[in-house]
């Protein structure tokens, strides 16, 4: 049951550090790896791909994605002492759904060939809500993953709020899906047209002064949604969920920790992830159909930035919600328009705001996003952290949630 005690216990953690325990799939950015990234989510923006283009740019070389940062992040988090250990454990909601509902980025460096990055993670939110989408009465909690490179300078933020609810409360929702359905030759000559319009600015400059409000990002489509996309998608994204390796290296990952696995049709052990490829044990844990990660939605709307913005702007911030299943068979169209523009201390900003929808028109993923682009004055200046100390960061975090608090209490 969600009460006051188990809340306060939660916030207790506010500003603890800690590592996920989750073998990177890179350990530096490489050529290979930033373009099996971005190849992986159906890119071939030159930028990210061929380091003899990036040679060329403002960058001098290869940059990789800006969701790149998926696939690193080595432990970065002092050993823990035997109080924060004990602080850390278990989960004072224990019993409680979690449901992923925004995810932020803020990037204020780029991430080039050579470069390593350590990731510090923290809760920095706990922000009580007295309704919901899933009940009546939940919480909102926010994680914190902050990312430093080799040099200890602040690269780049990730924000993760999970709603926690009641799941008797959730389950009273009752679902209703969108299920794909066999495509009409008419609809996948639409979705091959949309390929061949797509357009990536690169070198030619968009200058702050030429964009206007109103003016849209174009669409880029994706899909429609097969086994094989997320094959690609996990060589380049690594399997993150589950600790890499197969064979004998899974087995004895498997005698390690048992519960990442449960036995498939023919009984035969293998990872909980496969619900995102197997429609039988997707159906197992109540879902219809096998389904995308949100990552990807992410990076689909950081991909269609990086086309409009072209090579000299900064992808500053973004926020997106997931607010629908996008099952294998769908197909993501995404899409957006400049909602304002303006000059600030940090630069020529330009506000955009973006949607991912499926094949039914239906919005599955609405964004938000602050682009930095050049004027004819001067180029970006890259903006800064609010903090440069990470532990500071971390603490300018944590203040910033406190004051979202709304002290609803849940004890009856």
């Amino acid at each position: 049951m969600l009460t006051d005690a188990a809340v306060d216990k939660l916030r207790e953690r506010l500003g603890v550090q800690y590592n996920q325990n989750r073998a990177v799939h890179n350990m530096e950015v490489t050529w290979d790896g930033s373009r099996h990234f971005a190849n992986g989510y159906g890119d071939d923006n030159p930028l990210f791909c061929n380091p003899v283009y990036g040679q060329r740019t403002r960058w001098g070389g290869l940059v990789a994605p800006p969701t790149f940062h998926y696939t690193m992040g080595e432990p970065d988090s002092v050993p823990r002492s035997p109080e924060i250990s004990a602080l850390l454990k278990g989960d004072p909601l224990a019993g409680l759904g979690s449901y992923q509902a925004v995810m932020e980025f803020e990037w204020w460096r780029p991430l080039m060939i050579g470069d390593r990055i350590r990731r510090r993670c923290a809760l920095i939110g706990v922000v009580p809500r007295d309704k919901s989408e899933f009940s009546g009465r939940s919480v909102a909690e926010v994680q914190a993953f902050i990312y430093r490179n080799q040099d200890d300078e602040l690269v780049h933020i990730r924000r993760g709020t999970w709603i926690r609810a009641e799941r008797h409360a959730s389950k009273e929702k009752k679902k209703k899906y969108e299920l794909p359905e066999p495509y009409s030759d008419e609809q996948l000559a639409k979705i091959d047209a949309a390929y061949d319009a797509e357009t990536i600015r690169g070198a030619e400059m968009r200058y702050f002064e030429d964009v206007e409000i109103g003016n849209e990002l174009g669409t880029i489509v994706r899909g429609p949604l097969r086994t094989s996309d997320l094959i690609a998608w996990h060589m380049g994204w690594g399997l993150q969920l589950t600790p890499p390796g197969g064979f004998k290296i899974s087995y004895q990952i498997r005698k390690k920790a048992g519960g990442m696995f449960t036995r498939n049709a023919l009984n035969i052990p293998d990872t909980v992830q496969r619900l995102h490829w197997e429609k039988e044990w997707a159906n197992e844990l109540g879902v219809p159909l096998s389904y995308d990660y949100g990552a990807m939605r992410e990076t689909f709307l950081a991909n269609l930035i990086t086309n409009w913005m072209g090579d000299d702007g900064w992808l500053w911030k973004m926020s997106c919600e997931h607010r629908k299943f996008v099952y294998t068979g769908d197909t993501y169209w995404i899409s957006g328009e400049v909602v304002e523009k303006k000059r600030t201390d940090v630069g020529a900003e330009v506000h955009l705001k973006m949607r991912v929808e499926n094949q039914w028109g239906t919005m599955v993923s609405p964004a938000d996003a602050i682009v930095l682009l050049p004027t004819r004055e001067k180029p970006v200046e890259l903006p800064r952290p609010a903090e440069e100390d990470i532990d500071k960061m971390i603490e300018h975090e944590v203040e910033r949630y406190r004051a979202l608090d709304t002290g609803v209490t849940f004890d009856s």
